[in-house]
């Protein structure tokens, strides 16, 4: 064998096998991006129940604009990060939305009237499959987002540099917003449980304070003897 001949077999053989990395390089790329889409349309999917849940308590609970600027302001901050490319900033705007929605469920807690409407019945059950789903989907992405490795173990180290591969990010929520706001629909314990409390108090001193009624006397029942003559 010549020496043009070996050179030519050996040049075949890095191209056939940087075209393999790159195309295993590739696959891996797209399926983590086919991962984060999931999530992306189940965020989208709770950015648009909220404001039907907003309008929903504001019929009860007008009073509490604050609450309702403050979820409002947080949907638009998390709509913003999704535009972007970073999981992680993704991640820091809906987990302080969750924080929000869930303190805006303990504000429909001190309604009965609300939480007794089947449409707002509905939306918590929305939201909750929704939360579930991203869950799922975040849990998928970070198992498949293998990419990493692949990026930065060599021979494949070369190829992602030369053609721009980048590692992606992790999608981590807090602690906080992992947690499903649920509201508890069948109890009347409040989720803080000082207003359903306070009533019980009152209840148990009106009862204390009532005055009972008389008991009753029965009348002496005399009894007949009979002699006998």
């Amino acid at each position: 064998m010549s020496v043009a001949s070996a050179v030519v077999i050996v040049v075949l053989v890095v191209v056939l096998v940087a075209a393999a990395g790159y195309n295993s390089l590739v696959r891996k790329r797209n399926r983590t991006k086919g991962a984060w889409s999931q999530i992306d349309v189940e965020l989208k999917r709770r950015h648009d129940l909220i404001p039907n849940l907003v309008a929903s308590v504001k019929g009860y609970a007008a009073h509490e604009s604050e609450a309702f600027e403050a979820v409002t302001a947080s949907r638009a901050a998390a709509i913003s990060a999704g535009a972007g490319t970073s999981p992680a900033a993704v991640a820091g705007a809906e987990s302080m939305l969750s924080s929000l929605l869930r303190s805006l469920f303990a504000v429909a807690e001190s309604y009965p009237a609300l939480r007794a409407q089947r449409g707002f019945s509905a939306l918590q059950e929305q939201l909750a499959a929704t939360e579930d789903k991203i869950e799922y989907a975040r849990q998928y992405y970070n198992g498949v987002r293998d990419d990493n490795s692949a990026t930065q173990s060599c021979p494949r180290a070369v190829l992602a540099g030369a053609f721009g591969f980048r590692p992606f990010e992790f999608f981590e929520t807090a602690a906080a917003g992992r947690d499903t706001p649920v509201v508890d629909l069948s109890s009347p314990t409040l989720a803080s449980g000082e207003p359903r409390r306070a009533e019980r108090v009152r209840a148990d001193s009106a009862q204390q304070t009532r005055p009972r009624p008389p008991a009753l006397r029965h009348a002496p029942t005399h009894r007949r003897t009979h002699r006998l003559t």
